[in-house]
């Protein structure tokens, strides 16, 4: 197992902390686990996530509250309606609630 196998698999521990109803950023989860500067690996995580059911890569964003992972999942638009299946607000591909349904795990966990 390379290092990138142990970063996703920390990245996975903390994204299947999210509770229900909240959503987290690429860069908190970055900074949480100590490498603040490696967010689009988290991003890449979450990208390679899809094959494990216990992920909810849903719930991960950007900074900015938008919904950049959801090329990554099946169907157009299946990221936001589980988000709002949740409870977000979202348009134009953006959680209006953001600040509302924000985690962070530094905090959390």
């Amino acid at each position: 197992m390379g290092s990138s196998d142990s970063f996703f698999e920390k990245v996975y521990q903390v994204v299947r902390q999210i509770p229900y109803g909240k959503v987290t950023s690429y860069g908190a989860i970055a900074q949480f686990l100590g490498a603040k500067k490696s967010a689009r690996m988290v991003g890449w995580a979450m990208n390679a996530s899809h094959q494990h059911n216990d992920i909810p890569a849903h719930r991960v964003v950007n900074r900015n509250g938008l919904l950049t992972g959801k090329h990554h999942f099946e169907g157009t638009n299946l990221m936001q309606q589980l988000l709002e299946n949740e409870g977000a607000l979202i348009k134009n591909n953006q959680i209006l609630n953001f600040s509302e349904l924000f985690w962070d795990p530094s905090i959390n966990l």
